[in-house]
């Protein structure tokens, strides 16, 4: 009976003479789908049986719709690509906005979408190519192509190992689903509203720490170089300037732009006074030793000696000689929270030795300080579904895969990662983005008041 039958979609079967099975597996397939929103995968062409030459591809696929491109080589890696402009061999470039690249690292698709102002790729009676710059059956031959070019920025060895012989080329038509409430269950509870809003901000402009002595609890941000520290507080600062603006550097660099320690404190412009809480960003974690910031320095600024606009020396950490030690920092001055930054788009990049100095710094943390943690992932065009209506953040499985990821690998609690959009391109403030950022200080100041009453029960022991 199985002869009678070709593996055509997942979920579905239709009847045919010449039976093929899909070499995608249900996990992986699932993982690309989140990509895409609430979608059915239905095999058109598999290069295997309908042969590698551009012809059987055109036979296949053109006029088809959106299609996604899963091919496969020597050396196991699975990547790709989607477009969602029919194939029709017009010899026009295509612009597709839409468009995107992927690669398995391990089970999470990683995720590259085309960089603005540049074309997706050529329709011509060639073999499927992204952007002309990774080409698959190339010269009718089983292997993948890749030439410079702008419209993608991926690395050949991440993408797929630099081995271009490839196993199997796999085409699928992408069929967009009627929403059902069980495909898009909402796995948090968030209220998208200006009243939402407004509560969260009253909520962080009359906060009040625990400690009676202090006015402001002092967070401090850690996070790879490009993470979004900086970022980060200029989103917060512009939603309470009530436009965008730029106050800390940020941008993207190979190394760190920020280079020395900076205590932010954020201005309610709105009531013309200064907000409960200092944003305190330090210079980018790179994996290198003598390179990005040095945990000795992490020590320092957790208890409090390093004073603002310290300029960081790679390769030699802040000097017993340069600290405050004739009295001691008052807990005023000390960190109350430490909120890790990390970019949604790259956790699964993230290298061992990068992974081990986050391990280091939070065992740091723990050792000297007693910090409550808190991990806060930046989301930001990490999901395409996501960034057509930033509402969809958690309905989205692949953002929630995202969320789980940080959890496992740098050992927190899925409640305590935090996905958020910073600004970045926009020009004007978005109530979507204020709900997300706000929702993040507000779990700052919590995390902040269970450290500080930790600190109070301690001194009150103490004192009995």
């Amino acid at each position: 009976m199985a002869s009678m039958y070709r593996s055509v979609a997942f979920g579905s079967q239709e009847p045919t003479a010449a039976p093929f099975t899909c070499k995608l597996t249900e996990g992986k397939s699932k993982r690309l789908r989140a990509l895409l929103g609430s979608v059915k995968l239905t095999l058109l062409y598999k290069a295997s049986v309908h042969g590698y030459q551009a012809s059987a591809f055109h036979q296949r696929c053109d006029r088809q719709g959106p299609t996604l491109l899963v091919a496969y080589n020597r050396s196991g890696y699975i990547f790709g690509g989607y477009t969602s402009v029919d194939y029709f061999r017009c010899g026009q470039y295509i612009t597709d906005r839409e468009a995107f690249l992927f690669s398995f690292q391990g089970k999470i698709p990683v995720c590259i979408k085309i960089n603005s102002g540049h074309f997706a790729r050529l329709d011509d009676a060639g073999g499927p190519n992204f952007g002309q710059q990774l080409y698959f059956c190339y010269n009718n031959q089983p292997v993948v192509y890749h030439q410079r070019g702008n419209a993608f920025s991926f690395n050949s060895v991440t993408m797929y190992g630099n081995d271009t012989q490839l196993t199997e080329c796999e085409v699928y038509k992408v069929k967009q689903m009627p929403q059902t409430s069980g495909i898009n269950k909402q796995w948090r509870n968030v209220l998208w509203t200006a009243n939402r809003r407004a509560q969260l901000m009253a909520f962080i402009r009359n906060h009040k720490p625990l400690m009676t002595s202090m006015s402001r609890v002092r967070i401090l941000m850690i996070g790879p170089v490009g993470a979004g520290k900086s970022s980060f507080f200029n989103s917060i600062n512009s939603i309470f300037m009530g436009r965008i603006t730029s106050k800390a550097m940020s941008g993207s660099a190979g190394t760190s732009l920020t280079t020395q320690f900076r205590a932010y404190p954020v201005v309610d412009h709105h009531e013309r006074r200064l907000l409960p809480f200092v944003l305190c960003d330090t210079m980018g974690l790179e994996e290198q030793s003598r390179a990005g910031l040095d945990i000795e320095d992490i020590s320092s600024i957790l208890q409090g000696h390093v004073p603002d606009r310290y300029k960081f020396n790679p390769m030699a950490p802040f000097q017993h000689k340069e600290q405050r030690v004739y009295r001691p920092a008052s807990l005023q001055e000390k960190i109350h929270c430490v909120a890790y930054v990390i970019d949604a788009t790259k956790i699964s990049l993230m290298s061992s030795k990068l992974e081990e100095k986050l391990a280091s710094i939070r065992r740091r943390v723990n050792m000297l300080s007693k910090i409550t943690l808190h991990y806060n992932s930046i989301l930001d065009e990490a999901c395409p579904l996501v960034e057509k209506d930033l509402q969809n953040i958690y309905l989205s499985s692949y953002i929630k895969t995202k969320v789980q990821e940080v959890s496992s690998r740098l050992g927190v609690p899925v409640s305590c990662v935090l996905p958020v959009k910073n600004y970045s391109q926009e020009l004007e403030l978005e109530l979507n983005c204020d709900v997300l950022l706000l929702t993040a200080v507000q779990q700052m100041l919590n995390f902040a008041d269970d450290y500080l009453d930790d600190v109070g029960r301690v001194e009150y022991d103490d004192f009995l």
